[in-house]
């Protein structure tokens, strides 16, 4: 199993990003697909989720500024990153799983993570 992370960057205050994480090995479909990130010297966070249905949940501080979906065609997931601000700074995982709706925001509910994209937001 793989999960290849791509389009980060480093991108001013207000711009936008779209990041990508192409899966193979699995059973697309059968996975419910995350973003988390991890700035330096912090903890890994959760950041969005997207069941194979297409229910979404996001974390508060980035509700209404990304849009997470998914291409069970393409095996892909991406994450729509509007209105950056220099606090979305950081490493970007996604993330395979089958969390029930309780433990979607834990990283222990994730089976596979992909290498991480760097976003990095100027002021």
């Amino acid at each position: 199993v793989q999960l290849q992370a791509s389009g980060g960057g480093l991108v001013q205050t207000g711009g936008s990003l779209r990041l990508s994480c192409l899966a193979s090995g699995v059973t697309f479909s059968d996975y419910g697909m995350a973003w988390f990130r991890q700035a330096p010297g912090k903890e890994r966070e959760f950041v969005a989720f997207a069941r194979s249905g297409q229910t979404t949940t996001y974390a508060g501080s980035v509700k209404g500024r990304f849009t997470i979906s998914r291409d069970n065609a393409k095996n892909t997931v991406y994450l729509q990153m509007n209105s950056l601000r220099p606090e979305d700074t950081a490493v970007y995982y996604c993330a395979a799983g089958r969390p029930i709706q309780s433990s979607m925001r834990f990283t222990t509910s994730y089976y596979y993570w992909g290498q991480g994209t760097q976003v990095t937001v100027s002021s």
